[in-house]
């Protein structure tokens, strides 16, 4: 029988390193920027320490026979190192860009981002001092920085590429969902998103995720994303809106049984609490996979579905399995009259 080792260091409020035998990984919470990242398959994991950004380089797989056997791979730690006479020929906005991402990784974030934004021509440069403020809550500069990263669009990308580095980016774009992201133009506008929400600014969110959907209409993450925004307003100006978002869509992931959850609500706002029950219902059919902090709120979700419908027995059943579960849950304590 193997053991798991996993430690959780608070670092600040609302950041913690998560350590293991496996890696490292740093969350972000609450809503803004959570970013983590372990080691997958023969990629090497590099953290990079207090700042919320995570990069892995792949290693690359070695051949059978002498002649491969006599090539030496350039180790993980080194892919991002510039020799000298690569310096000299290497441009000095992207060489900025290779010395912020290793300073990062030695951890000096004031001086990584300075190198980076004195790069931002550079779409990847852009990008990353984007995000970095992001995590930061300097919402001013990751604005410009992620919108200057949107306009080389076509670019997006191609240095992380070049030197062998994969940037994986794990952002809550709502309280059920985790979308994971990278130097792309989806991961760029679910940003922005994330960003004008924080700015309570949300028709100017929706525009960015609505731009996603157009350009593909089927990705659930940013329907999930779309739909808690728009639950979000009150009074709610078109639930149907969220249902028709959410059409045709079955229980087959966690994302999907949120976006469900979503529609429920948004048939409970219709007053249409019979269909509203069926679909919380088809939410919590499925349990594999699914994080039990959702699953509680499906389930509170029909309670309160059942408690309108007079459905007082079922409503109360529902109740006191949260209560067993989290007692603290919404007030599921006071709805069974225990406060």
């Amino acid at each position: 029988m193997g053991f798991r080792f996993w430690r959780r260091v608070t670092l600040a409020p609302g950041v913690s390193l998560n350590l293991s035998k496996s890696g490292a990984s740093l969350s972000l919470v609450p809503r803004g920027a959570k970013y983590t990242i372990g080691p997958r398959g023969n990629r090497v994991t590099v953290g990079l320490p207090g700042t919320g950004l995570y990069y892995t380089v792949q290693e690359p797989r070695r051949r059978g026979g002498s002649k491969a056997a006599s090539s030496q791979p350039v180790p993980a730690k080194d892919r991002l190192t510039l020799g000298f006479f690569q310096r000299l020929v290497t441009p000095p906005e992207e060489a900025a860009f290779v010395d912020g991402l290793r300073t990062l990784h030695a951890g000096d974030e004031a001086w990584a981002l300075a190198q980076l934004e004195a790069a931002t021509d550079l779409p990847d440069a852009a990008w990353t001092a984007g995000m970095l403020r992001l995590k930061r809550r300097e919402l001013d500069e990751a604005h410009r920085h992620l919108h200057t990263a949107l306009r080389g669009v076509d670019r997006l990308g191609a240095l992380y590429a070049k030197y062998g580095v994969s940037a994986d980016i794990e952002l809550p774009v709502t309280a059920e969902v985790r979308a994971h992201i990278g130097p792309r133009e989806r991961g760029t506008r679910l940003a922005l998103a994330e960003l004008h929400q924080l700015r309570d600014q949300p028709l100017l969110a929706e525009l960015h995720l609505r731009e996603v959907l157009a350009q593909v209409p089927d990705d659930v993450v940013v329907k999930a994303a779309l739909a808690e925004l728009l639950l979000a307003v009150e009074p709610l100006p078109d639930a149907d809106a969220i249902v028709r978002l959410a059409a045709g869509v079955e229980n087959d992931s966690a994302v999907h049984a949120a976006l469900l959850l979503y529609k429920g609500r948004a048939l409970m706002a219709l007053g249409m609490v019979e269909q509203a029950v069926q679909t919380f219902t088809a939410a919590y059919r499925r349990k594999q996979g699914r994080p039990p902090a959702l699953l509680r709120q499906i389930r509170y979700d029909r309670a309160l579905a059942y408690r309108a419908l007079g459905r007082h027995r079922d409503s109360r059943r529902e109740l006191q399995a949260i209560y067993a579960e989290d007692p603290e849950f919404e007030d599921v304590a006071a709805l069974l009259g225990l406060r």
